[in-house]
């Protein structure tokens, strides 16, 4: 899998995050990077926990990173529960979470294809 493929397969923007940063090396660092993020555990903490508060600023914190790196799938999930959260629980919250939920795995199991196709 190549990293273009990677990230159609996440629903990214390839050709937006390469224009960004310039050099298919640093893409694949930042990606391969977000791996390790620990925002998305916190998100998950804090929705169980009901850290409202804590929930927006991972959410927040989601969508920046996938707003930088082309994540759009995730980006507008993220973005969507982040708004929900800004002022505290929002009735809508939970089906937004879930959405974040799917959208995260999907990423994560694309770059994690990717990555262990590029290690071979």
């Amino acid at each position: 899998m190549s990293l273009q493929e990677c990230y159609s397969a996440l629903g990214g923007s390839y050709e937006e995050v390469l224009s960004r940063l310039s050099s298919e090396r640093l893409v694949k660092k930042f990606a391969l990077k977000f791996l390790t993020d620990p925002s998305y555990d916190l998100l998950v903490r804090s929705m169980g926990s009901e850290d409202w508060p804590e929930a927006f600023r991972a959410a927040h914190t989601i969508k920046g990173v996938c707003q930088n790196l082309s994540f759009t799938t995730l980006y507008q999930s993220s973005h969507a529960l982040a708004e929900a959260l800004r002022n505290g629980y929002t009735p809508e919250a939970p089906a937004l979470y879930a959405q974040v939920q799917a959208d995260y795995e999907k990423t994560v199991s694309a770059i994690r294809a990717y990555q262990a196709e590029s290690e071979v």
